[in-house]
């Protein structure tokens, strides 16, 4: 009986430990389930690996396999004592990133195997500010010999260094997470289990030994830094024309900015706020009426990658010297001013939005301009604007795309806007958190104000029309919504000003240059250029288009006259066909060239002095970029579960052994 009862419990405990295993493979119907039980994605923006013609920059695995470390928090200079991934604050990664322990001593370095960074918290401010760029940002291609001068007296230039080891800029949610695996790691008395970071930012760089510009292109592991700049004519010209007979005012702003990580280049200072400045400035001029009578011609150039050796401008002058079909019509010798609009975020101070006009010479063309925004700002009559021009004690104009000009074997005369006289007001240049609490919208949009009348000013020369220009008014609106748009992933890119000019691919905006795929030509396949490149062609082949009978037809690529083109094409609603000379320009190194499916490196030319210093930017390839964080147990609990699986199994053959002894001699005493 009772036999019968042991039996019965017996199979009681089985049946229950069976349905209870039936449960858990109902839950984990598939091998996706059981990973997303075992693991956790982490979200985040990587610091990826650049590479030039001198070798590497940036953030990669050491080797071709995952790196994997328990996480725990930074809290002195002595560092870890075993490898770990560390979790370090916003403001503490500046320091560290750039401290001798990091770059220079070896046992320390070896035991960072990884860096998490917290994002700052909203509201939370740094009385000091820091830059990861240089102190005179890309001073390799200064026009001047004063290359010592600080523009950005906060510049620790950590950018440019190399690091062995993965650094990720957490996500709000994932910083929850990576705090709590952190504190909870720390408060392990016996460690026989860790909460470990899996990283996986495997360079193919890395993988092929490929570790500068000129070897990666050669082997095909990386690309170039690129994209398209925009180029459009105000009022449009005859496609058919072969040179423009006016003077020309060529107004230019930048589109793309940087930082230590590649997914988190705002830039709301430096540079959106001039570009979304010029944008409606081109927005409040498409308003005249007599646009048509100007005596010179208004030619508006946003660039790319000037964060990157100035690639969109030295690029457009470039084509301009060789009078390529992109820029067809223009002739460089008739370019009478450059007009750049800088940083124009952050002029406020007592209530007056202060602007300071930096120019490269003293001449007719740079007076007129000056002439011309003292004109404009009284015609706005606002005591709250001032115009200066900047102090005579700088070195020169500040780091901007008129630097490209300047270094042309010809005299340009030129004026950069800036909202700083003679050091940068942005104490976050080139940062991740140059955002929109960065900058001030009303300032912006003053210096729209400034430009748009100015502009008219001068393109009306002597045969001024005081009624237009005063019914000349940036619409404030629009810039806030310009800010939203391009800064913000609320809405970001999904913004209704950005669906009704292109359907973007992402939400969230990020001003990185990124890479130039394909064969460069003024004509690319969509997928290849930017969301904010698109929207900015479609903006200003509106904004700069003039009426026609024939701009009412359909459209969903292109239109049959070469004076006009299609906007809205990738709208749902069909696009429209308008008369304007709107073109895309290849923004890249003047020392590539691309031939048979494949970037070539071009030997240093006497005739292009800043491609000489060029670095030639180029970004690795890669598979699969993330991290992941997962329970471990320790190496010296396997070990003992080891051992102790070894002395259960010798103690149970043993048992064994008796117990067929003793039956053995019990049966022959039966």
């Amino acid at each position: 009986m009772a036999t019968k009862q042991h039996l019965w419990i017996l199979l009681t405990f089985v049946s229950r430990i069976l349905f209870a295993i039936a449960g858990q493979v109902n839950m984990l119907e598939s091998v996706p389930d059981l990973e997303s039980s075992m693991y956790l994605q982490m979200h985040g923006y990587p610091c990826v690996r650049l590479l030039n013609l001198s070798g590497e920059i940036g953030c990669a695995n050491p080797s071709r396999d995952k790196v994997i470390a328990p996480v725990i928090r930074y809290k002195n200079a002595d560092g870890p004592t075993h490898s770990s991934a560390i979790l370090v604050d916003h403001w503490v990664r500046y320091n560290l990133m750039h401290s001798d322990w990091v770059l220079n001593d070896q046992e320390f370095a070896e035991k960072v195997t990884g860096v998490l960074v917290e994002p700052r918290v909203d509201g939370q401010t740094a009385a000091k500010g820091f830059s990861p760029v240089e102190k005179f940002p890309q001073v390799e291609f200064s026009p001047y010999q004063n290359t010592s001068y600080e523009w950005n007296p906060l510049g620790s230039g950590i950018m440019w260094n190399k690091y062995d080891f993965p650094v990720f800029l957490l996500s709000q949610d994932s910083a929850v997470i990576m705090q709590e695996i952190a504190s909870k790691n720390e408060k392990r008395k016996k460690p026989y289990t860790m909460d470990v970071a899996e990283f996986d930012l495997v360079m193919q760089t890395t993988k092929s030994g490929t570790h500068d510009s000129e070897s990666c292109l050669v082997e095909r592991t990386c690309l170039p830094l690129g994209g398209y700049s925009v180029l459009s004519l105000f009022p449009p010209i005859n496609a058919s024309s072969s040179k423009l007979p006016l003077p020309i005012i060529l107004v230019v702003a930048s589109m793309d900015s940087a930082s230590f990580f590649r997914d988190k280049s705002l830039g709301a200072d430096s540079p959106l706020s001039g570009m979304i400045s010029l944008l409606a400035a081109v927005d409040a001029l498409s308003q005249v009426d007599d646009a048509n009578t100007f005596k010179k011609q208004i030619i508006f150039l946003i660039v790319t990658g000037e964060a990157w050796g100035y690639l969109g401008s030295r690029r457009f002058l470039a084509e301009l010297d060789m009078q390529t079909d992109i820029v067809n019509g223009i002739d460089i010798n008739r370019i009478e001013l450059v007009l750049e609009i800088g940083s124009v975020g952050k002029s406020i101070s007592h209530g007056i939005n202060s602007f300071f006009a930096h120019v490269t010479r003293d001449s007719p063309a740079t007076n007129r301009s000056i002439d011309a925004l003292k004109g404009a700002l009284k015609s706005l009559g606002s005591d709250n604007i001032k115009i200066s021009m900047a102090s005579s004690s700088n070195p020169g104009i500040p780091p901007s795309s008129l630097m490209a000009f300047m270094k042309q074997n010809r005299p340009i005369s030129g004026v950069v806007l800036e909202d700083f006289d003679t050091v940068f007001t942005n104490k976050f240049y080139h940062s991740n958190l140059d955002d929109l609490s960065n900058i001030n919208s009303s300032v912006i949009a003053a210096a729209a104000s400034l430009v748009s009348r100015a502009l008219y000013i001068l393109a009306s020369d002597t045969e001024l029309n005081t009624t237009a220009l005063s019914s000349i008014n940036v619409n404030s609106s629009l810039v806030e919504d310009l800010l939203g748009c391009l800064l913000t992933c609320e809405p970001g890119l999904s913004c209704e000003l950005m669906k009704d000019y292109i359907t973007p691919t992402s939400v969230c905006p990020n001003n990185y240059v990124g890479v130039l795929q394909g064969d460069p030509t003024s004509t690319p396949y969509p997928e290849y250029v930017s969301d904010v490149s698109r929207f900015v062609w479609n903006f200003l082949a509106e904004k700069t288009s003039l009426p026609s009978k024939n701009t009412n037809s359909s459209c969903s690529e292109s239109c049959s006259n070469k004076d006009v083109v299609c906007i809205r094409a990738e709208t749902p609603a069909k696009g429209t066909c308008v008369v304007s000379t709107t073109r895309y320009i290849p923004a890249y190194s003047t020392r590539l060239k691309f031939v048979s499916n494949q970037w070539i490196l071009l030997p240093p030319n006497a005739s292009d002095p800043l491609g000489i210093v060029d670095p030639v930017w180029t970004e690795s390839f890669w598979n699969v970029i993330g991290f992941r964080t997962y329970t471990v147990q320790s190496a010296t609990y396997d070990r003992l579960v080891l051992l102790a699986g070894i002395i259960v199994t010798v103690l149970a053959y043993l048992a064994i052994a008796v117990t067929r002894t003793v039956v053995a001699k019990a049966l022959k005493h039966d």
